[in-house]
């Protein structure tokens, strides 16, 4: 089957192709857009500029002068370089948004089951409540649990 210019890809595995520092990287960067509620927005941008990922790596060594001439911390400045060569790859580009997508799955999950735990323990005031105001309260309503 050939290699489709766009959409999702069956990507080599991170640890076969990218280096440790590469994949913490990609790791960082997907977990800041995600918990800032960048997905949809990380996602638009980088899916419709994703043929024009090699331009924009050079884009990226134009700016670099200005960027490091601001940002003066030496490990921002070494993965603005390592990120700038990953860009040039559109592999890469596509593993960001894997990893973005993957953790913002996640995190979703993660948001339902403290959405779950929340409808529950207030399902519960809610009965301990109206047992009081009728008079019908139970052993368990005096010494609620703590949770």
């Amino acid at each position: 089957m050939p290699k489709m210019p766009f959409g999702p890809e069956n990507l080599p595995p991170d640890k076969d192709v990218l280096t440790l520092d590469e994949q913490e990287l990609l790791q960082d960067i997907a977990q800041w857009v995600v918990n800032r509620r960048f997905t949809v927005m990380a996602i638009l941008t980088l899916e419709s500029t994703k043929p024009l990922s090699w331009i924009g790596s050079q884009a990226l060594i134009f700016f670099e002068p200005f960027f490091t001439s601001i940002f003066t911390k030496q490990h921002i400045v070494k993965n603005y370089a390592l990120f700038q060569q990953m860009m040039e790859k559109r592999d890469n580009v596509e593993r960001l948004l894997q990893k973005i997508e993957e953790l913002d799955a996640i995190q979703l999950e993660q948001e339902r089951e403290q959405n779950r735990k929340r409808k529950a323990e207030n399902k519960v005031k809610r009965q301990r409540f109206w047992r009081k105001l009728f008079g019908h309260e139970k052993p368990e309503d005096l010494n609620p649990p703590k949770i």
